[in-house]
């Protein structure tokens, strides 16, 4: 089996650094340290369980700036063959539509079977990525995937909702979302780790790929501003009309 999984380099959630902002309102990323997304994890190890069990490779598939290269080793530390990464100054402010439309330009550029990715990113949780590129591709899509089987043929999905799974079946190729828990990512080895260094990353420009319309760059953020310090609570003590109150408080807040 042929796989690649969408992989988006986000700002590490964990570094514990005031996130630094350009004059431009936008994240510096140069200056943000830089990881996998981590419902990627979930899709890239649910990807190398399958071709474990039925052979062939993973392939990422990434877009983001040259310096978020390094957050792709770790998942070839994991098990992915290679990856391919669209680095151009020109997507820099790119939204959720013109993200799908490069990535799906650069996921046709080889043959596969199948395309896996987490349900949202930890930094823009629009979630609408993944279904974007299935669209562009025409394939069929199922999202929200707590287990994954595969025939060769035809991809069987435990669909997570709110009432339990729906059991899904798409032929192949089609594009599947991985939701966080399906699996457990693996922790890269030393082996593993050290051949992460001299796997390949192909690396392409806006220009190196067939996109209809273009990529549509915007300035969404005009002002950044820090926010105000939490003040402390209105104390009511009741003299036998706190429940009054109470309801007069929610209602000036329109809770009720």
């Amino acid at each position: 089996m042929r796989i690649l999984v969408l992989t988006k380099p986000v700002p590490d959630p964990a570094a514990g650094a005031e996130r630094l902002v350009g004059p431009d309102f936008r994240l510096d990323r140069a200056a943000s340290p830089t990881v996998v997304n981590g419902n990627d994890e979930y899709a890239l190890e649910a990807a190398l369980q399958l071709v474990e069990a039925h052979g062939g490779e993973v392939t990422l598939v990434s877009m983001g700036p040259e310096v978020a290269q390094s957050a792709l080793r770790k998942g070839f530390s994991m098990g992915a063959a290679g990856g391919l990464q669209v680095t151009d100054p020109a997507l820099r402010g790119a939204d959720a539509l013109g993200t799908a439309k490069v990535l799906a330009a650069a996921v046709q550029r080889s043959p596969f079977d199948l395309v896996l990715a987490g349900v949202e990113s930890t930094d823009g949780y629009t979630g609408t990525t993944p279904v974007q590129v299935a669209e562009l591709l025409g394939l069929p899509s199922v999202t929200f995937a707590k287990h994954i089987e595969c025939d060769g043929s035809t991809v069987k999905v435990n669909r997570q909702t709110e009432a339990g799974y729906d059991e899904v079946e798409s032929p192949l190729p089609c594009l599947v979302t991985v939701t966080a828990g399906v699996v457990e990512p693996r922790y890269p080895s030393f082996k593993g780790i050290m051949a992460a260094k001299g796997k390949p990353v192909e690396e392409l420009k806006v220009g190196d790929l067939d996109i209809d319309g273009g990529v549509s760059v915007g300035q969404a953020i005009t002002d950044v501003a820090a926010a105000e310090e939490r003040k402390a609570g209105e104390v009511i003590e009741d003299d036998g009309d706190a429940h009054l109150r109470i309801i007069g408080f929610l209602e000036s807040l329109k809770v009720i």
